[in-house]
């Protein structure tokens, strides 16, 4: 046998190369990127310093610096909220990760996706009161889906990987990874991607088919219905498939302070918003339908009034993804755990199907609705003291801009008033803290938002009393090319807590004079704040002059614009179910009068 014969010698397989050994802080950045995230926000300090080293080298992360941990937490928030994506904040361990609890809260409150990275002290520190330690997992706990700690740098990459598949399934939700600081500063492979193992973790995203048939059946027998449509929607990016279901069953829609932008508010079927603010069709028609279709809404008490009384003749078809709420306030007849998107292309196809196709006869119910619709307008008065109506302000910032902006309110009177009388056509184009209520959201999520949408104008409505609490992100915004439009509804107080003094507490006004509109003392004055950090900033005192003032902010995009609308501090949010009472409230819904008793 000659040599060119002889058989090969097969040759053992070539090992796989080994994963390189890099940083467990160097794994954290990596791991981003794999994730696909191009943006964060953040502050460094001593327990997250290593993770900063190697986030500077970085070209396909994106840092935006905050100027307080707070800002950067609401920043993520809006931009989820604006984006769809898992929003991203970073901070350091002690003061700074506890800085970050309220936005965390405030995610968790509105099932926003956001990942929190924080640094720990070291392992070896960790329960001795060390500088700058806090418990920051413990203290989250009760406001995350998730919280993890890390202490070895083989586990970064599963953790971050497992906070993202947490944060955006299922429910969306704030979810903590933190890490400490000897971690960071080992070396170990860095191996993706991870096996990421959640036992126990399993959404329910596929509804049973009996419940879909249930509900459709109710659907199809009911005179009075109504689709209440909560944020749920909005977050299960479903607002395609509520539409079809909608225009199969001709019902009229309502659509939750979370929820504004689910469905357009120009579809003849939108009532508008229910709840304590809400328009007089939106709250009546739920009070008294007598079938209630929840679609990813809660039955939160400020939808419901005193939830024993109710929509008392109303069954209710409840679909949420998160099982704790099915039940949670109003029992459910008909229980729907599932994906949005997929629960209501079953049930439209399943309605469709018993009813082949015909509308439903709720001649009627729609006769009594556009009744109510025709009495009660929404509308405000003009106020008695010359100043300018804030309505009128918000109204117009809505009409010149248009549907395809992005509002970002913060907490109070304004907020209510900018859900009120902005159009929304399209989600994800109204943002805003509903849950938690928290002060300071709308300038940093305004912020977040643009960030995640830079084509879009983006608006921060603002009241005063929210602006003074978070508005140092304007120089983040300046430093980064953020060119977010502001317009403070300068009412010289904290006005919605003005508004229950005036209501039920004999208008003994008890600290909620701010100083800042009116009059020649103005602490602080807006427009020079807002100069000092580089803005263009403009004072609109007088109608006349609120278009011009919208249009230059609308032309300006070199660099943030603000704008001090001094506006009445008697003019109230109407309509008004005070807390605690049925929505059957007749003097809601004849007079919108201010006598109202509390304990009613």
């Amino acid at each position: 046998m000659t040599a060119d014969s002889a058989p090969a010698v097969p040759r053992p397989p070539a090992r796989p190369a080994a994963a390189p050994e890099i940083s467990g802080a160097e794994a954290v950045v990596r791991s981003l990127e794999k994730l696909g995230v191009t943006d964060v926000f953040g502050i460094p300090g001593g327990a997250i310093m290593p993770v900063y080293d190697p986030l500077m080298d970085s070209t396909g992360v994106r840092h935006v610096l905050v100027r307080h941990e707070q800002g950067g937490g609401h920043a993520a928030e809006g931009y989820a909220t604006a984006s769809g994506k898992v929003g991203v904040t970073i901070a350091t361990s002690g003061p700074g990760a506890t800085n970050l609890v309220t936005a965390i809260a405030d995610a968790y409150m509105d099932s926003i996706p956001i990942v929190a990275i924080t640094g720990q002290v070291f392992s070896t520190l960790m329960g001795t009161d060390a500088f700058q330690e806090a418990d920051i997992v413990g203290i989250t706990m009760p406001v995350t889906k998730h919280s993890l700690l890390v202490k070895d740098a083989t586990e970064i990459p599963g953790a971050i990987a497992a906070a993202f598949e947490i944060a955006s399934t299922g429910r969306p939700g704030p979810v903590l990874v933190d890490i400490t600081k000897d971690a960071q500063q080992q070396v170990a492979p860095f191996v993706w991607p991870p096996k990421v193992d959640l036992p126990g973790y399993r959404p329910v995203t596929k509804a049973h088919g009996k419940q879909i048939q249930a509900a459709a059946a109710l659907l199809a027998e009911s005179k009075k219905p109504v689709l209440y449509v909560g944020g749920g929607v909005i977050r299960g990016k479903a607002s395609e498939q509520l539409y079809a279901l909608a225009e199969s069953t001709g019902a009229p829609v309502v659509t939750t302070l979370m929820a504004r932008g689910a469905f357009p508010d120009s579809h003849t079927q939108h009532l508008g918003m229910p709840g304590m603010h809400g328009t007089v069709p939106a709250v009546l028609a739920l009070q008294e339908s007598d079938l209630i279709v929840s679609l990813g809404a809660r039955f939160d008490d400020r939808v419901t009034g005193k939830a024993s009384l109710f929509a008392p003749n109303a069954k209710v078809v409840h679909v949420d993804i998160d099982p704790a709420e099915i039940s949670k306030i109003r029992t459910a007849d008909v229980p729907i755990v599932g994906d949005l998107r997929d629960v209501l292309v079953d049930l439209d196809t399943a309605y469709r199907g018993i009813t082949s196709g015909a509308k439903p006869d709720i001649e009627e119910w729609w006769s009594y609705l556009d009744g109510l619709r025709t009495e009660f307008p929404l509308g405000y008065t003009q106020p008695e003291d010359g100043l300018m109506s804030p309505q009128y302000v918000i109204q117009r910032i809505g009409e010149l801009t248009g549907p395809e902006a992005i509002y970002a309110a913060g907490v109070g009177q304004h907020q209510m008033w900018a859900a009120q009388f902005i159009k929304y056509e399209r989600p994800n184009s109204w943002l805003n803290s509903g849950g938690a209520g928290t002060m300071g959201y709308s300038v940093p999520a305004a912020m977040g938002a643009k960030v995640a949408e830079p084509d879009r104008v983006v608006w921060s409505i603002d009241g005063d009393g929210c602006f003074q609490m978070t508005n140092q992100e304007l120089a983040t915004c300046v430093i980064n090319n953020i060119p977010i439009k502001v317009a403070i509804i300068n009412n010289s107080s904290l006005g919605m807590v003005r508004q229950w003094q005036t209501l039920f507490y004999d208008g003994r006004h008890s600290n909620t004079d701010l100083n800042t509109g009116h009059g020649t003392a103005r602490i602080p004055d807006f427009v020079k704040l807002a100069e000092a950090y580089g803005c263009l900033a403009l004072r609109v005192e007088k109608e006349e002059d609120v278009d011009a003032a919208i249009q230059t902010a609308l032309e300006t995009n070199d660099r943030p614009v603000v704008l001090d609308f001094v506006v009445s501090a008697d003019a109230m949010v109407w309509p008004m179910v005070p807390q605690g009472v049925s929505n059957s409230y007749v003097q809601y819904a004849r007079d919108h009068a201010p006598a109202f008793d509390e304990e009613d």
